[in-house]
């Protein structure tokens, strides 16, 4: 399949496809890359329904991965509004596929924007809740965050402006076409969380039985490459 790497910016990007009106944007998700399987497989499939598929490392991922720059959702949102004005000197036609938190993020950067679809994989859409169970976890309290400003806890680090901007900017999304695929053994995202968005915002949700929140077995990434067929919109 034709690809070109390129740079948004300070951005590493990945083009997948010839040349086309219509073009996804292809947002990772935690501990990923613009090039894993995920997004291989969506680019294949996107591709071939007639689209062009743009790739990008969100900060401390992929090439990225040295970067001062920190994977907070500040610095994604910048990060996201960036690609979508590069998006538009290709395409006017804009899709969007996201996984898990790059989902959450997207939603957050694209609220307004002019999405032709959108296709989530695990998607993250109740930020408060992740990080308050986190904080659960680990006794860290409102107080001892806003104190510390940063909290190192063993599964991700805790920062007091991250928690204030979700707090800030609660996730819309009801003027686009959305479909999402959930595993059934997901453990971050909560399933009734998941439904719930999925109806406030009229999205089609399907559930793999077999899937947990990141799809890596030969039988997930199977039915991953099944949904993404039936969902993408042939152009």
């Amino acid at each position: 399949m034709e690809k070109r790497f390129l740079t948004i910016g300070d951005v590493p990007a990945i083009l997948w496809g010839p040349s086309s009106d219509n073009l996804f944007i292809a947002v990772h998700g935690d501990q990923s890359h613009k090039t894993d399987d995920v997004m291989v497989i969506f680019a294949e499939e996107a591709v071939s329904k007639g689209y062009q598929v743009l790739g990008f490392d969100l900060p401390e991922h992929g090439e990225r991965k040295e970067d001062s720059r920190l994977c907070k959702v500040q610095n994604c949102v910048e990060d996201l509004n960036k690609v979508m004005r590069y998006a538009h000197t290709l395409s006017n036609n804009v899709g969007l596929f996201g996984c898990s938190i790059g989902a959450y993020f997207s939603m957050l950067a694209y609220k307004d924007e002019q999405i032709e679809q959108a296709l989530f994989l695990s998607p993250v859409v109740d930020m408060k809740r992740v990080i308050d169970d986190m904080m659960t976890w680990f006794d860290v309290s409102d107080e001892r965050l806003e104190r510390e400003q940063i909290v190192t806890t063993p599964v991700k680090t805790l920062y007091w402006d991250y928690y204030q901007y979700v707090l800030e900017h609660p996730v819309e999304w009801n003027k686009i076409p959305t479909a999402l695929l959930y595993g059934a053994r997901d453990d971050i995202c909560e399933f009734d969380d998941v439904k719930n968005f999925a109806e406030r915002n009229c999205a089609k949700m399907t559930i793999a039985e077999s899937g947990e929140h990141f799809f890596h077995t030969e039988q997930q990434l199977v039915f991953l490459r099944e949904w993404l067929h039936s969902s993408i919109a042939a152009k």
